[in-house]
């Protein structure tokens, strides 16, 4: 499969009870993950994460998909055409 380019945001909104999964998730897919960005938005007692992938659709979707299956945390993805 032809690996695509793309932007996932990972919006956890109780850090104490997500981070912990949501980390291991991140390290089990690390190989994909060509830069990670943090931002604690304390004004609405959010965190958000930015990455910047680069994979096949099948495993941009495994891993957006066990993100999005954890509660208290949101994700959406944008891949582009190369």
């Amino acid at each position: 499969m032809n690996k695509r380019m793309g932007v996932i945001a990972i919006i956890v909104k109780d850090r104490k009870f997500s981070s912990p999964k949501v980390n291991e998730i991140l390290t089990e897919y690390g190989e994909i993950i060509i830069g990670r960005m943090g931002v604690p938005y304390r004004g609405k007692k959010l965190n958000v994460i930015a990455l910047i992938v680069e994979a096949n659709t099948d495993q941009i979707g495994a891993l957006t998909g066990k993100l999005g299956m954890i509660p208290q945390v949101e994700v959406k993805s944008i891949l582009i055409t190369k």
